[in-house]
């Protein structure tokens, strides 16, 4: 399960309405639970690098990555999971974004972007132990006040 404030989930949502008809993208920081639930404490928006096709393709600057991970590590954060929009497209995985997806315990959130409008968002969890039997599976996302 994933656990979001409302801040930052209208937060992630509206990342994606600006970016539109591009997708945005961004990384979500916080801890993870003894019983595995990953609680966001705080999002950090990138930038989308993508310029063949970002309207259907999301890439995060590593060295952008890196910084994200060193500013969490220091206010006590984990990078826990990352977040994209999809503009006029469901809110589900596609097969690129299961090939790009590594950070395996992660969670993978997707807004559908319809027509300029945040609609659905899903959460997804990258499991498995390597490439070869990586997966992402429906998450439940539990918006409320920390």
């Amino acid at each position: 399960m994933l656990k979001i404030e409302p801040i930052d989930y209208e937060a992630l949502r509206r990342h994606g309405e600006e970016t539109y008809p591009h997708e945005c993208c961004g990384v979500l920081l916080g801890c993870t639970e003894d019983n595995g639930t990953r609680v966001v404490t705080s999002i950090a928006r990138c930038g989308n690098t993508r310029t063949d096709s970002p309207q259907n393709r999301y890439n995060i600057d590593p060295r952008e990555l890196v910084r994200i991970q060193r500013e969490g590590r220091e206010r006590g954060e984990d990078i826990i999971g990352f977040y994209h929009s999809h503009p006029d497209h469901p809110a589900r995985w596609s097969q690129t974004d299961l090939a790009e997806a590594h950070w395996f315990g992660c969670s993978y959130v997707i807004t559908s972007v319809e027509k300029g409008k945040a609609a659905i968002t899903n959460s997804f969890e990258l499991t498995g132990s390597d490439e070869n039997d990586k997966q992402l599976a429906d998450e439940k996302i539990e918006v409320e006040v920390a």
